[in-house]
Order: structure tokens, then sequence, then C-alpha cells
């Protein structure tokens, strides 16, 4: 009996192996199941998002025509060949942000916006102020209503393959939508048609064409966080905007001054990468952004910045890129002083400078002092660059585009 018991036993417990096992495999297959339909419920969770940003951002979007400033005729006879792009209301009384190239050059600009029972509205706008350099443009129409804006919100507010949505009219199709990921942040490599400006591009592989320029880009709580701007005309799925930081920092000088009056110092600089850093005789942890040249007579000559200077913060504020650097500079406004914490050699200095106006006839530091800074010898003068044998080799400019990456401004 004992033998049986013992041989019942292991049946037994066989039996509930199996048992277990079968159950096992059915709850394996319960679960995968649940698993799909949680996630089918969360896809579709946010195709729903991207729908109501989408429908409550549309009456807020414009689509604008532009007609040359020219009251000649055409040689041809032909009439004047229209402007199309995109913009979107940011005040109830009818300020409307969109991109600089798409007014630029424009004798009258008319917008269409939907009205409350959804029929096209036209109207007359005025170009209020513009800014070449960051591409944006702020314009005010009179409408007779308070008109729907849409909320500024920050670049920050979204990373890399975040969802976005992008509204404007491209090749003329108004309110059309497209969506897309963040593909990159802090695009400083690419200029559109190889102007120079102040950009700091989003990339995203949300389409944008030609009209689309001036249209929001939303993250998915419906809000502004940048500006459609510039499409790559030989690649798919790569478009450019510009955050919606920059132009909260200059717009105040638009409404005010019509144009951004930024401010100067008079210098170059450039990013300290490890190269640079040890030749300055740094560590390449060492972070700031490295003074490049000094123009003569300028704000920073006259504070006694030095080519191969390296700025490590602006009040108290740590330096990472020279781009960053250079355009919290021109943002902070004429008149505004800022305190440079900077380290020349192993030396920590700190400098206090007033931001002037550039003079119409100032050009580019790099006239002054282009050449590579090198603390292997000293200089008799502290406004020009310090070169060896070695640094007179002129880089040169960077090109505007790299090869195969031909940009147009839709």
């Amino acid at each position: 009996m004992a033998r049986v018991r013992r041989g019942g036993v292991r049946l037994l417990l066989v039996a509930c192996t199996l048992v277990v096992a079968g159950v096992g495999h059915a709850a394996g297959e319960g679960s995968g199941r649940v698993w799909l339909e949680a996630r089918n419920h969360e896809v579709r969770e946010q195709r729903s998002n991207l729908s109501k940003v989408a429908r409550a951002a549309m009456p807020s979007v414009v689509s604008i025509t532009t007609l040359p400033d020219s009251t000649e005729p055409e040689a041809s006879g032909e009439e004047p060949q229209k402007g199309i792009g995109s913009g979107f209301i940011i005040h109830p009384d009818g300020y409307i942000l969109t991109s600089a190239h798409v007014v630029e050059g424009a004798g009258n600009v008319t917008i269409s916006v939907d009205s409350p029972r959804g029929y096209p509205e036209t109207y007359e706008a005025r170009v209020v102020g513009q800014d070449l350099r960051t591409d944006c443009a702020l314009l005010k129409v009179e409408a007779g209503r308070k008109l729907p804006a849409l909320k500024l919100a920050s670049a920050s507010r979204v990373e890399v393959a975040d969802w976005i949505v992008v509204i404007g009219s491209p090749f003329g199709l108004e309110h059309s939508v497209t969506v897309g990921v963040v593909s990159y942040k802090g695009r400083t490599d690419v200029t559109p048609n190889g102007r120079p400006g102040d950009y700091d591009y989003i990339q995203t592989d949300a389409s944008i064409n030609p009209g689309n320029s001036g249209g929001p880009v939303l993250d998915l709580n419906g809000d502004v966080v940048a500006i459609a701007n510039a499409v790559n005309v030989a690649g798919q799925g790569i478009g450019f905007a510009v955050p919606i930081d920059i132009a909260k920092a200059i717009l105040p000088q638009l409404k005010t001054y019509g144009e951004v009056r930024r401010g100067w110092l008079g210098f170059d600089v450039r990013d300290l990468s490890p190269q640079v850093a040890s030749e300055l005789g740094m560590s390449p942890k060492n972070h700031g952004v490295v003074v490049w040249a000094v123009s003569e007579g300028s704000p920073a000559g006259r504070a006694g910045l030095r080519p191969g200077d390296v700025i490590v913060s602006m009040d108290t504020e740590r330096v990472e890129k020279a781009s960053k650097l250079s355009w919290q500079l021109a943002a902070r406004g004429v008149g505004k002083s800022v305190v440079l914490q900077v380290r020349r050699g192993q030396q920590p200095l700190k400098v206090r400078v007033t931001l002037e106006e550039p003079p119409p006839e100032a050009k580019p530091a790099t006239t002054v002092a282009a050449r590579r800074p090198s603390p292997r010898k000293t200089s008799s003068s502290r406004l020009q660059p310090v070169l060896t044998e070695e640094d007179l080799e002129d880089e040169g400019p960077a090109p505007s585009v790299r090869p195969g990456e031909p940009l147009l401004g839709p």
C-alpha cells in the first residue's frame, strides 16, 4: 500500500504539474491578448489626442497670401506672382506670428481665417515687425471680433521621438494637418538659402512643404512649441522648425520697434572642442566657449577680452554652446550689462560688459582676428590674436549647407 500510495502521490504530482502548466499556458495566452488589447487602446488614445489637438488648433491657424512690393506692371504683362504661407493667432486682438520670409518684400498681405460658423474670412494684414535673422514676423489684423489664439509653450516641452502636429497651407491647401515626431533638437549646422541667422532648429519627420512656413508646430497639449520653417528638398521626412522660445524672446521688440535691436559685444566665439581645449592647455573636460576674435574698439575689446579667453558662464548661467551664448547676448538687448566669467589660461577673471547697438559699418569680428588662438606665444596687444606659424592657415567660413542637403524655406 505504501508503494502504491507513493506511486499515487507521484501520479498526483505529475497530474498537478500538467494542470498547472496547462493553466499557465492559458494564462500566457490570456495575458497576451490583454496586452495586445491594451496596446491597441493606447494607440487609439494617441491618435485621438492628435485629432483633438488638430481640431482645437484649426480655428487659430491662418493662410497668408502676399503680393510683391511693386507698383510697376510685370514686363511680360502677367499678373504679379502671389506668395503663400501660413501663420497662427497669438493674441485675441489680432496679432499673428509667421515666418519673416513669408512676408519679406511683400506690398500687400492678406490672411484667411475661419469664422465661428466655419466659413473663411479674409482680412488685410499689417506687418508690425520682422526679423530675418530669426525668420520671425509679427502681423496685425483688425477683425472686429476677438480671435481664437494659441498658447505659446516652450521647445523644452518636447524631446526626441515625441509626437508633434503641424498645421499649415502647403501649396495653398489650407488647414492641412501632418503629424510626426521630433527627430533632433538644437540643429545649428544648416542654414536655409545660405542666409546667416540665429537658428537652433527642431528637426522633424512631419511633412513640411512650401506654404507650411509660419504654421504652428504643436505638442500633445495643443500648445505651440515651434514654427514650421524649412525643408530639405533633397530628402524626405526632414523638416525644420524654429523653437517658439526664440520668437517669444523677440516679440516685444517686434511689437515696439518693428525690428530686433540686438545687443552687440563685438567678438566671435566658437565651441570649445577637445582639440581647441588642448591647444589652450585646458582639459578636454572643461566647458565653455572660446573667444575666437575681437573687433577693435568694441565693448568686448574695451573690456579687455582677448582671443583665447574661455567664457565659462554668463550671469552665473553655465555656458556650453557658442551659438546659444551669441543668441542670448543678442536677445538681451542694447544697454543691458552682463557679467562674464572668463578663464585665461589658468587664471579666472570676471568681466562686466555693457551691450551696445552694432554700428552700421560694423563688420564681423572675424575681419579683425579670425585665426586660431594659441597659448604658446604672448602678444603685445590685448586685442590681437596670439598666433604661431601653424595657426596662419585660415580655415575659412563653414559652408551654409552641407553637400547633399540643400534647403528651401517653404
